[in-house]
């Protein structure tokens, strides 16, 4: 979990690959007018993301053998709707920079989040403080070692999923 930009599903793909776990990409499951929306620079409110985050949870009840979601969960509220569904699920929070992350979207291409959304990301976000299974990591690591201490930290307690 975290802000556009910050390695999400990158670092989900190599988890996933790692645990043996089937990849659920959370903006795949957008709506037409969220990304729509999006595009046009608009940033999503709660109300958009609700139908998103009650098709993410449906998601994870169908995969309760374990599998890895590539979603920005940017608020707690919003990670309480996926706790419910999914019991001992577990958050990896990538920490990056605004600056940071605003150039990593400004870099890659064929993605309907502009750069210029990445502030509201920012302004959205609640960092998962004192909340149960996060394991907060910095996003400006390399790939291995992000995959390495994620899957460990997994290991440590395979009841979690992540």
């Amino acid at each position: 979990m975290g802000v556009a930009g910050c390695g999400k599903s990158t670092l989900g793909r190599a988890v996933a690959q790692r645990m043996g776990w089937p990849m659920i990409e959370g903006d795949d499951f957008h709506s037409d007018e969220n990304r729509a929306r999006m595009s046009a620079g608009v940033p999503l409110r709660d109300t958009d993301r609700e139908g998103w985050l009650r098709n993410l949870a449906k998601e994870l009840r169908e995969h309760q053998d374990g599998a890895v979601l590539a979603c920005s969960a940017l608020k707690r509220g919003y990670r309480d709707i996926l706790r419910a569904a999914s019991p001992g699920l577990a958050f990896v929070f990538l920490n990056i920079a605004q600056d940071e992350a605003s150039e990593r979207v400004r870099d890659r291409s064929g993605h309907f989040m502009p750069p210029e959304l990445v502030r509201s990301q920012f302004e959205a976000l609640e960092p998962p403080v004192d909340e149960p299974r996060v394991l907060q990591l910095d996003a400006g690591l390399s790939l291995d070692a992000l995959t390495d201490q994620t899957v460990e930290w997994l290991m440590e307690d395979p009841g979690q999923q992540a």
